[in-house]
């Protein structure tokens, strides 16, 4: 297989990731409006997507620091996102899970950024729509790597 990018591979690249930053931004416009910032959402995203965890679990899923997670945590703890409970055999850990707020807010926004994305598929033609059908499968594939 062909190790050194050929010129046409490098144009395809950028513009792949043009597209993925600006369709990842008009996603982003589609939030509720909130004061939960991105790396909060993020993080709840990921207590929707894998359950309740422990702080460093989520840290490592997230890829930041613990530290920095932790005050992740405490925020949306706040306001009434999340919330802590013993672990169940390590009494030094806490389990964090969503509540039935944080619950409701992520489905509200995947709930909006999918009709925003209805919206625009629906102006594709049936071609263009199976097209991005199997775009979608590589783009995964790809990010799963």
């Amino acid at each position: 297989m062909d190790t050194v990018p050929r010129t046409s591979d490098r144009g395809l690249a950028a513009r792949l990731r043009l597209a993925v930053v600006r369709l990842n931004r008009r996603l982003r416009a589609q939030n509720p409006p909130t004061d939960v910032t991105l790396t909060q959402l993020s993080a709840m995203s990921t207590l929707h997507k894998c359950g309740p965890m422990t702080p460093g679990q989520l840290a490592a899923k997230e890829g930041v620091q613990p530290p920095s997670m932790t005050r992740v945590i405490a925020a949306l703890e706040k306001m009434g996102y999340v919330e802590r409970r013993a672990h169940p055999t390590d009494g030094r850990q806490a389990i964090v899970e969503l509540s039935r707020r944080g619950v409701d807010y992520v489905k509200a926004t995947i709930t909006a950024r999918e009709a925003w994305l209805d919206e625009q598929l629906a102006k594709l033609t049936p071609q263009e729509r199976q097209i991005l059908d199997q775009a979608a499968e590589l783009i995964q594939r790809m990010a799963e790597q």
